[in-house]
């Protein structure tokens, strides 16, 4: 599917603060793409909301975010004993 841009087009490193609500993002290799710019976005998992400079977990085939490396891993059925 072929998204059309006007200059939104934003990475990790770049910051546009003030911009409230939910963020759109499409999750690449080691990187991701703004297509809607928002304050945060929400765990597939907990729902939780993450700052989008804290974003550091997301799966790219099922362009999901997790708010860490434990969500991700119940996500896959993977059980975690701390």
């Amino acid at each position: 599917m072929e998204r059309s841009h006007i200059g939104n087009d934003m990475n990790r490193f770049e910051r546009r603060p003030g911009i409230p609500g939910e963020a759109e993002i499409e999750f690449l290799d080691g990187d991701f793409r703004i297509v809607k710019p928002g304050a945060y976005v929400r765990c597939a998992v907990t729902q939780e909301p993450i700052p989008i400079d804290e974003l550091r977990y997301w799966d790219v085939d099922s362009q999901e975010a997790y708010a860490s490396t434990q969500a991700r891993l119940e996500r896959l059925g993977v059980k975690v004993k701390l």
